[in-house]
Order: C-alpha cells, then structure tokens, then sequence
C-alpha cells in the first residue's frame, strides 16, 4: 500500500514507519522536525512540512494516491499542555481536523491514529478497558479525545471510510538492533530519563510521590516497548485492509511496574548507581494506570513479544549509549 505517516520523524511515527517499510508499504513521512529527526526516517521518503500548511498537504494528496494515512504528528507533554493548553488544541486538534479535510477530499479509505491513555483522564480501576468512562484532565488527553471524536463522526457520515483508533500506555524501549531510539529533546519518560542519570548526564532524577496506595507507595504504569507497539500498527493497518469495522483499541501489556521497579532494572541494565531524589506527588498522577488489552489481542490478532520489563530497559540502554557517544 501507499501510506502517509505524519509524524514519522518522531519516536514512535519511525519505529512505525521502518516496520511499515520491511512490510514492502510505499511510505512518504510529512514531519516539520521540531522534536523529529531526519535520520530517524529510514526507508521512506521524507517531506519536511507542516499540518498546518494546508497548501502543502493538498499537494501531497493530489500527488499520492494514499490508501491509509498513519496519523502521530502531536504535541505529548503533559504538564506543557497545562501551560500552554492552546498550542495543544491547535497542534492535536486543529491540525488533525486539517489532515482529515484532505483525508476526505480525496476520500483516502483509512486511518491509523495515535491516541493516548491520557484520554481516561485518572480512573479508579485496576485495568482501564476501553469502555472506562473518558474524563481527561489536562488539555494533552482532552486534544486527543477531540481527535477521536472527529474520527467518529467522520466515519458515522462516510460509510467508505474506517479507523482504527490506538490507545497508548506508557510507551518505551528502542529499535532491538538500536538503529532507532527516542531523541525528543527534554524528554520526560521515565526509562530515559533514568538512562541518562546513569550515563551522567543528567544530576541523578527524581521520584515523585512515594505514598501512593501501591506496593511500595510508588505509580504504578504499563510499559509496552515501541517495538510491539510499532506492530501493532501494522496489525492496524492489515485488519482495515482486510474490511475491519471502525474500532478504538488500548495498547498495553496488561500489567504494570512500579517507578522504584523500573528504576532497579535500569541499574541492572547499566551496573550503575545514580542519584535519586524523593519528592512529593505531581498532580494529576494516578496511582496506577494499566491497560486491559483482550480487545486489541482478540480484534487484531496482535501478540507481544518483548513483553519484559528488562528487555525494555537493555534496548532503550544500549540505544542511550550509543547516542552518547555520537551515534545515530
């Protein structure tokens, strides 16, 4: 198939776009490389462009005939949201809306789409099923359960046309052969974040909230590693091609691990000891936040297979100290 993935200089978008191109998919990635990276993209062509240039997206389109648009392009950080709430409702929201006037112009039949467990807001389950009341309570969750209402409706009045929406959790780990890894610039996942106070460069980090109602008063949080995650896309993408109805699904390995557990396996990882400050809570973290994942194993027939806190860290590692000493 021709495919479109926005975003697909970013994290997740280039695991995603090199797995789409060992599937033998024709790939055009449209990222304006502001957290992106050029080499990150390998395999595909690469349009430096935003969605906001609608100029440029209808060229696009009229240029390329897309069976499915792969839809990641979005601001992601949390607490900027908080602060900055209309770039997110411009980035996410806007600029989505943007993309799907073209989607149906020129009446493309599919979309994948990055969503996020953000948009559950903090829900007071032990699994969150895709059932679970959205509430979302920062503008990030809110712009992406915009985005997922547009879809629906998008498809409600265009019977040719069908989604899959997919539903993050806690998003980790790199390439397994470390071609590709998470460069975002000041990047706020744990698992990295950890990685860079073991290499050094960052003071040591901090862990905040240690009186949760959780086994050893830490949040609690399921980690999926971008290279399951990626699949799961493509996945996505054969189930539509194969006729599937229009479906929201959560991606995550059903169970979770604690701040202080994931922090012991990144010292297994590097043999490292770094500093580690005790803080109070951040608001707006719940105490735990885990995906129930039948329905995206059942629907796509999707099956992990580095489902392993270890292995998630031992990737995302060795791609850290690779980019520490230059590498790319």
């Amino acid at each position: 198939m021709k495919l479109l993935v926005t975003g697909g200089a970013g994290y997740i978008g280039s695991h995603v776009t090199l797995q789409l191109v060992e599937a033998g998919h024709e790939v055009v990635v449209l990222d304006n490389l502001s957290t992106g990276r050029a080499h990150a993209v390998i395999g595909a062509e690469l349009v430096v462009g935003d969605l906001a240039d609608g100029a440029l997206l209808d060229a696009l389109f009229a240029r390329h005939d897309f069976d499915a648009v792969l839809h990641f392009a979005a601001s992601i950080v949390v607490p900027e949201s908080v602060a900055d709430p209309l770039k997110y409702y411009v980035n996410n929201t806007a600029n989505t809306l943007n993309l799907l006037q073209r989607v149906e112009t020129h009446k493309t039949p599919h979309v994948v789409f990055s969503s996020t467990a953000a948009v559950y807001g903090m829900p007071d389950v032990e699994q969150v099923q895709e059932t679970t009341p959205l509430a979302p309570i920062n503008p990030y969750g809110a712009s992406k359960a915009m985005d997922e209402r547009i879809l629906d409706d998008l498809a409600s009045a265009r019977a040719d046309f069908h989604y899959v929406a997919l539903r993050y959790f806690n998003v980790a780990g790199a390439d397994p052969g470390a071609r590709i890894g998470q460069e975002t610039p000041a990047a706020t996942h744990l698992i990295k974040v950890a990685c860079q106070a073991a290499l050094g460069e960052r003071d040591g980090m901090e862990i905040f909230g240690t009186d949760y109602p959780t086994p050893d008063g830490t949040c609690v949080r399921d980690y999926i590693h971008v290279h399951d995650l990626a699949r799961a896309h493509v996945d996505a993408l054969d189930y539509l091609a194969g006729g599937g109805a229009n479906t929201i699904l959560n991606c995550g390995y059903g169970r979770g691990a604690s701040v202080r557990e994931v922090l012991d396996a990144v010292r297994r990882a590097s043999g490292v000891e770094f500093p580690v400050r005790e803080t109070r809570r951040r608001p707006g973290d719940p105490p735990r936040l885990i995906a129930a994942n039948a329905c995206v194993r059942e629907t796509l027939g999707w099956q992990p297979r580095l489902d392993d806190l270890d292995t998630i860290v031992a990737h995302a590692w060795a791609w850290e100290q690779k980019i520490a000493l230059g590498g790319q």
